[in-house]
């Protein structure tokens, strides 16, 4: 067994598991329906990755991310991250870590998941590349999962001053009848609007009246209250 799985299982609460279920929503018909869970919070989950990264192989990740297990999928996920940010110099390395992630979109099916591996990957690699990929992800993604790391990769460029790429996914998502696909356009669109409130506004006049409330609740939330109360 790799030591990064070894490591993880050694912190298995079950008194924790009946929580985690509830909160990733793991009943019959639910977004995650079916997913297990040890009982790891992220920050020791974090703790493991920092212990072990180094170490861990890629066939060691492919132990993880194959796991039934919700919190040794993130470990492997967070261990590519790792990886990735530690290989600046070596891009055979960072494209391994890319492809890696790419193959096994299919294991990345919660939205914890996407959203503490995808910008930090998808976003930091795209970031001076082409970026159809991500457009190619929220048309035609197999899964909202997939759908989901189109948008939030743009992270990582709205980090960087760039917000064109936020606004034209969050226009081919804006009617995904998905709520948790309202909720990652709009908080994207809200972080978008941080750097440039102006662009954010003119995003929503044409459209604010037909998106979905709990996206524009989300993109609005930061809004001066009387700009806020215009578009409710």
């Amino acid at each position: 067994m790799a030591v990064l799985a070894a490591k993880m299982l050694s912190l298995a609460d079950p008194s924790q598991v009946a929580g985690l279920a509830r909160f990733f929503k793991t009943g019959p018909g639910q977004y995650g329906e079916g997913d297990k869970f040890l009982g790891i919070k992220v920050p020791e989950t974090r703790g493991v990755v920092r212990e072990c990264w180094r170490q861990t192989t890629f066939d060691e990740l492919e132990e993880c991310i194959a796991s039934e297990y919700h919190e040794l999928r993130l470990a492997a996920l967070l261990t590519v991250v790792e990886l990735f940010s530690h290989a600046k110099k070596d891009p055979c390395l960072q494209r391994k870590c890319i492809d890696f992630y790419l193959s096994h979109t299919d294991r990345i099916n919660n939205w914890d998941l996407v959203d503490l591996s995808c910008y930090p990957l998808l976003g930091a690699w795209l970031l001076d590349k082409d970026r159809s990929l991500l457009y190619e992800l929220a048309r035609n993604g197999k899964t909202i999962w997939e759908q989901r790391i189109g948008i939030v990769s743009t992270m990582t460029f709205i980090r960087h001053g760039q917000l064109d790429d936020t606004f034209a996914i969050a226009d081919i998502l804006l009617h995904h009848p998905h709520d948790l696909i309202h909720k990652a356009v709009g908080w994207l669109l809200r972080e978008a609007g941080k750097r440039d409130l102006a662009s954010l506004e003119a995003f929503l006049k044409p459209r604010y009246r037909t998106m979905p409330r709990t996206m524009l609740r989300y993109a609005i939330e930061k809004f001066p209250e009387d700009k806020r109360k215009a578009m409710q």
